[in-house]
């Protein structure tokens, strides 16, 4: 029963965690009378081998060494109270067959909601300005939303900070050590592809937009957070959005 119900679980989300799941599992369990804690469960998948394991990868997609204006960090010491208030950007890698495709995201950092996405075949500026104009229309923006970044060539061009002045978005860089100044952006990275199998190698571009778009669908409405109280990043958005 309870293995049926984990292999239910992740049917959807194939590589959730032992905390989430027993969140997740709540009520199944009690609806058939079974307790179960985290530690019981943990033993349960890892004496049937379904404990989930990280892989980890590594391909440079920031290039900082550009003529390009690098703005300061304003989101240092800054208080996240709302939606909206900050977004974060980042570029990671999918690997095909032939090569590597790039995912664009903006996520936003109260929620952890992805708000904008672009794949494309190449680290070209289109790819970001892409995901920037569909969170843009996506969401309602007011004045003085903070976009923040590391230093890339990509965010740092002309053409980008063009677009983001254009909504009166204010603009935010790292300064130093990028991981850990843009840890959200990069988190958001690591989730999906630890959990939602990015880190697989796709045929062809349009089987890795399939896969992607699949991801944030589920990362967005039904994967929980723990740093959001076990709620989902569209919950948190919508809830909290005025």
């Amino acid at each position: 029963m309870i293995l049926d119900l984990v292999k239910h679980e992740r049917s959807v989300q194939p590589r959730v965690g032992t905390r989430k799941l027993i969140k997740a599992l709540k009520f199944p369990l009690e609806y058939k009378g079974i307790k179960l804690g985290r530690d019981a469960l943990f033993n349960i998948l890892r004496d049937e081998n379904m404990l989930i394991r990280r892989k980890k990868t590594n391909h440079k997609t920031t290039d900082s060494f550009h003529r390009f204006y690098k703005y300061n960090n304003l989101i240092k010491d800054l208080d996240i109270v709302r939606p909206n208030q900050v977004w974060v950007s980042d570029i990671t890698y999918i690997r095909m067959v032939k090569g590597f495709c790039y995912l664009a995201l903006i996520t936003d950092l109260y929620s952890r909601k992805i708000v904008g996405y672009d794949i494309s075949d190449s680290l070209e500026l289109k790819g970001c300005l892409r995901a920037l104009q569909k969170a843009q229309r996506q969401s309602r923006l007011k004045d003085g939303t903070i976009h923040h970044s590391d230093r890339g060539i990509q965010y740092c061009s002309n053409q980008y900070v063009k677009e983001l002045k254009k909504r009166n978005m204010l603009i935010s860089m790292t300064e130093e050590n990028h991981c850990y100044e843009n840890a959200v952006a990069e988190r958001v990275n690591g989730i999906l592809k630890s959990e939602f199998y990015l880190d697989e190698c796709f045929t062809n571009l349009e089987h890795a937009k399939r896969a992607v778009k699949n991801a944030i669908k589920i990362y967005n409405h039904k994967r929980m957070h723990l740093s959001l109280n076990f709620s989902t990043p569209d919950m948190v958005y919508n809830f909290n959005l005025n």
